[in-house]
């Protein structure tokens, strides 16, 4: 059974160009970027990285099942956004969105109000997971509910290897593959609210009337850096992840999705897509 779910896998990975590609869209221009020389030197365990039209650029123990951290959030938000609920509707922190699991902390305290979209733009931008649990939490159908519906989106997307166990990816149980987060980057990258959330650099929001106003900052620090342009990004980190980090971003004219997992060092993710980015650029 091992050996013929590694076949399966091994011959997924080998159709991703093709199942990447829009259903009716034109093969698209020839990368740049295909057929490079030498290697960029990563210290991510697993790395993906494909261009517009799904051809691999670089591939790094791809297939390899891993807890992802908080890049769980972006399933959550698509879920959300899915569903059809009202963004402006007020939301309320409560005890049951406290985290049990990591025992992370959050300047969300109990009772803090604010809407589902900024909920969403917490969560995806600052990874504020008290913010994702609400979202999950008050989904129509409750919590047990909305995770069954992040699998069931995980499913539709073709994630053979990816499974989730809660919004705000706190539980190791959160796991997917670097192939399988390339399909969830390039899904997210349709809605436009997440690509705000995960692109903007600061928020302020005020989660009770009587109080000033809290200011939330993106994780990503490869935002403020001239030389990137990215329209998307999360990154996540537990123990049992590493440092992980997924992108959709613009080199050289050319847009390409790029996932980083389990590296270790706060600074690793950042530090390989840059010098992911260098090669690319120098083997041209």
């Amino acid at each position: 059974m091992n050996k013929l779910k590694t076949s399966i896998t091994a011959f997924s990975l080998l159709l991703l160009p093709l199942l990447l590609l829009p259903g009716n869209a034109a093969p698209a221009a020839a990368s740049r970027f295909t057929g490079l020389d030498g290697d960029p030197g990563l210290r991510s365990e697993s790395a993906l990285v494909i261009n517009s039209a799904g051809d691999i650029i670089y591939r790094k123990d791809a297939s390899t099942v891993r807890p992802i951290a908080s890049i769980t959030k972006l399933m959550t938000a698509m879920v959300i956004i899915d569903s059809g609920v009202d963004l402006e509707q007020k939301i309320t922190v409560t005890r049951d969105d406290r985290d049990l699991v990591q025992m992370t902390g959050s300047r969300l305290d109990y009772g803090a109000t604010l809407s589902r979209r900024e909920m969403i733009m917490l969560a995806v931008m600052s990874s504020e997971n008290r913010a994702a649990m609400a979202l999950g939490r008050t989904f129509p159908g409750g919590l047990e509910h909305f995770v069954e519906q992040m699998n069931r989106k995980a499913v539709q997307l073709g994630m053979a290897d990816s499974r989730f166990a809660d919004p705000a990816g706190l539980h190791v149980e959160n796991v997917s593959t670097a192939s399988d987060l390339v399909r969830m980057v390039r899904a997210a990258y349709q809605y436009p609210l997440i690509r705000q959330a995960s692109t903007s650099t600061r928020l302020e929001v005020r989660p009770w009337p009587s109080r000033g106003p809290l200011t939330y900052g993106n994780t990503n620090r490869l935002l403020k850096n001239q030389n990137w342009h990215i329209a998307l990004s999360k990154t996540g980190y537990l123990n049992e992840a590493g440092r992980c980090l997924v992108m959709q971003a613009t080199i050289e004219g050319e847009s390409v999705s790029i996932v980083l997992l389990n590296s270790f060092g706060k600074l690793t993710p950042f530090g390989d897509s840059n010098r992911l980015r260098k090669w690319m650029l120098a083997s041209n």
